[in-house]
């Protein structure tokens, strides 16, 4: 196990190092990283309690694990209560931590109550890397990735290359921590961060709290990066002060000589309010260019802008005022506790006055659930994403902005600059006092059970959990049609819908797979379906297929419905590895230019894959095009682990079969 010469000295080299198994510390090649917590919510933690099943786990090996219920909060008929029952009986059964529905969203809710400095975490959410505002190691990956670390396994990574973001100077008045990330998302886009970790250090952070940062490494998950690190300094101690833990606190900063293998630099105090038009987080311009545009709807809230100083500035904006006619002002507070401590402020009453619909703690309309705009009226939220049809309206039109921006925005029914708002009505910019001590809460989260009680407690299994499919392994010979052609930066939003319609079935994988990319293809799962028992069937895609939610229903629906292979431009990283945990071979184009020969229906073929996959084999291989007598050369980036697995038909009958040793 060795280093990268020429790099070290960064918080992130220091926190991989010593979570370092398997592997070395070059750029590229494949780690195995110890896990010491694990973060699961309930529209993925389904599936990974009926793998921690299948594995035939007694109890986890590790030193925290905790299961959310968060995103399917409403409970329209009994399947959601069901699922949620199953939750927390497997929680009971395998030893983890179960927060009840309500008690918050599980990135804030961690950070407040389990996350600390120097720790690894590995969440089955993307958007767990938000926990690097506290100085951890903290990874989105698949459930079964997640499964595989509550059962003590190493987690599997890229080494990253480190990108050191310098932050200097100070944010000026009505510009918060939301521009700071828009902002590097303009510059870079949606693959900006990809095959990286974002380090931030500089003087610019003496003035970020840890709320504001876990703003910033949230959505470091937009720019495809694997995490997002900052340093455990002042920021941190305050913020486990706050919540009753400051023995929680180590101080873990980077060298005065470190070393990035990239950089950038940030000043904060020339940025201005900045928003994502849709349909894409990468797609941002200044507010002002934007201004004018009616909207029938702005959201605050979400894990993007969990802190309680983003929902106190909001209130303090609205005090004394209405919120415009025709404008739905949707308050989603993102923890329990922050809602205890939004209320004794007043800050509740302030919002209520001014017409603002306060919902219960929980991700709600981030993932579609419940809040869906009207089609083609324009909504603003503070939320991480905007892709198509996320919102749980397909014709949706869905910004990304500052709290600042959505509540001045919300007061005049039009996108607006939250300085020009300020300056038209002559308001100083709010001076917040927030409570020293937050008010913390424990009562929503159930402890595990000891050994001895935890082996008798039987799941609880409703009418609407299926067992996980059979993974067969991969054939020698795979001829099989095109079904499916895809352009640019399809997400597994598209692949595999949220939203109050699908999400229910998260736990019922032949009646989820009905939804599978038909915000794309309406016919899809039919045609798949009658080729399953026929060899199944291929997909080619553009770049970055698979981007945004780490959900691995998106490569298991795929999969049950005779997924065999993509052909890709590049992929997103997480939903990469899923494919290859559920047995889908992943190969990128040598020519990118190829993917516009291939068209739907035509016949690829692949032989001796068998051999080609073998480990050590060269990653080169040669697809041929029958219908159009086109060859196209392309190759994988598996690991040796990964070609088994894949060879196996996915890394459970790998390991069953004992292939993934």
């Amino acid at each position: 196990m060795a280093a990268e010469p020429g790099s070290g000295g960064t918080v992130a080299h220091r926190l991989i190092e010593e979570h370092l198994l398997e592997g070395r510390m070059v750029p590229g090649e494949e780690i195995g990283l110890r896990v010491d917590q694990t973060l699961t919510q309930d529209a993925t933690g389904t599936l990974v309690m009926q793998e921690l099943e299948a594995l035939g786990l007694d109890r986890v090996r590790t030193g925290v694990s905790v299961q959310y219920v968060d995103h399917n909060l409403l409970q329209a008929d009994e399947r959601n209560a069901e699922d949620h029952a199953f939750l927390r009986s497997a929680a009971r059964r395998y030893g983890v931590w179960y927060s009840k529905p309500g008690n918050g969203v599980s990135h804030p809710t961690h950070m407040q109550r389990f996350g600390a400095p120097g720790r690894s975490l590995a969440g089955s959410d993307s958007h767990t890397c938000a926990a690097g505002s506290l100085g951890m190691l903290a990874v989105g990956v698949g459930g079964l990735e997640v499964a595989l670390a509550m059962a003590g396994q190493p987690l599997y990574l890229r080494m990253p290359r480190i990108w050191g973001i310098r932050l200097a100077g100070a944010l000026p008045e009505w510009v918060s921590a939301k521009d700071v990330i828009l902002e590097l998302l303009r510059r870079h886009g949606v693959k900006g961060g990809v095959g990286r970790v974002l380090e931030y250090h500089g003087p610019g952070l003496e003035r970020l709290t840890a709320m504001d940062r876990h703003v910033i490494a949230n959505m470091g998950a937009e720019l495809g990066a694997t995490t997002s690190v900052f340093p455990a300094d002042d920021a941190v101690r305050d913020f486990l002060r706050t919540q009753g833990r400051e023995d929680d606190f180590t101080e873990i900063l980077p060298e005065s000589d470190a070393r990035y293998d990239l950089e950038d630099e940030v000043d904060l105090s020339s940025l201005q309010p900045l928003i994502a038009r849709p349909t894409s987080p990468g797609n941002v311009v200044p507010v002002r260019e934007a201004a004018g545009e009616p909207i029938g709807q702005a959201v605050i809230g979400s894990s993007a802008n969990p802190g309680l100083r983003d929902f106190a500035i909001a209130a303090a904006m609205v005090r004394g005022r209405q919120t415009a006619p025709g404008v739905s002002f949707d308050v989603n507070p993102t923890s329990r506790e922050i809602l205890q401590d939004l209320t004794r402020t007043g800050a509740t009453l302030d919002l209520l006055a001014a017409g603002a619909r306060l919902h219960q703690s929980g991700c709600l309309g981030c993932i579609g659930m419940g809040q869906a705009p009207a089609a083609g009226r324009n909504s603003l939220r503070t939320f991480p994403r905007n892709f198509p049809g996320r919102s749980g309206t397909e014709d949706d039109a869905v910004w990304l902005c500052s709290p600042e921006t959505a509540t001045a925005s919300a007061l005049t029914g039009a996108v607006t600059d939250p300085r020009d708002w300020a300056a038209e009505h002559q308001v100083p910019y709010p001076k917040l006092t927030l409570p020293e001590r937050a008010t913390v809460n424990t009562a929503m989260l159930e402890p595990p059970p000891p050994p001895e009680e935890a082996a008798a407690v039987e799941l609880e299994r409703g009418p609407n959990i299926s067992a996980l499919p059979g993974l067969d392994p991969l054939p020698d010979t795979l001829d099989a049609p095109v079904l499916f052609k895809a352009g640019d930066h399809v997400s597994t939003d598209e692949i595999s819908p949220a939203g109050a319609r699908a999400l229910p079935y998260r736990s019922n994988i032949p009646k989820l797979a009905e939804f599978t990319l038909t915000r794309l293809d309406p016919d899809y799962p039919r045609r798949a379906a009658e080729l399953r028992d026929r060899g199944g069937h291929v997909i080619v895609a553009g770049e970055n297929w698979g981007q945004g939610s780490s959900r691995e229903h998106a490569a298991v629906t795929l999969r049950h419905l005779g997924l065999r292979a993509v052909f890709a431009q590049s992929y997103a990283r997480i939903h990469w590895q899923n494919l290859a945990n559920f047995g889908v071979l992943a190969l990128e184009f040598d020519d990118p230019d190829d993917h516009a020969r291939i068209q739907p229906g035509d016949r690829l073929r692949l032989e001796d894959l068998h051999a080609a996959l073998a480990p050590g084999a060269p990653p080169a291989l040669v697809v041929r095009n029958t219908t159009r007598s086109e060859q196209y050369r392309l190759h994988h980036r598996l690991s040796d682990r990964q070609r088994r697995a894949v060879l196996a038909g996915g890394t459970i009958p790998a390991l069953a079969t004992g292939a993934a040793r």
